[in-house]
C-alpha cells in the first residue's frame, strides 16, 4: 500500500509506502511506477486541489 500526494495538475508529488510488500524490491518497482502515473486530482469549490491517497499496489507472480 502507498500513501500517494496526487497534485492539482494530476501528477504524483510525493510517494511512500504505508505497508510494505516484505521485498524491498517490489517496494521499490511499485514506488517508479506510480511516479509516472496521471491521476484524477481531486476537487475543491470546483478547483483542483492537493490531496493524499492510499493506493494499492497488487503483485502476482507467473510461471
Amino acid at each position: 500500500m502507498l500513501r500517494v500526494m496526487v497534485k492539482a495538475d494530476g501528477s504524483a508529488g510525493s510517494v511512500e509506502i504505508k505497508t510494505s510488500s516484505g521485498d524491498p524490491l517490489l517496494d521499490q518497482a511499485a514506488l517508479d511506477a506510480v511516479k509516472t502515473w496521471h491521476f484524477n486530482p481531486a476537487t475543491s469549490d470546483g478547483k483542483t486541489i492537493d490531496e493524499w491517497y492510499q493506493v494499492p499496489i497488487p503483485f502476482k507472480l507467473q510461471n
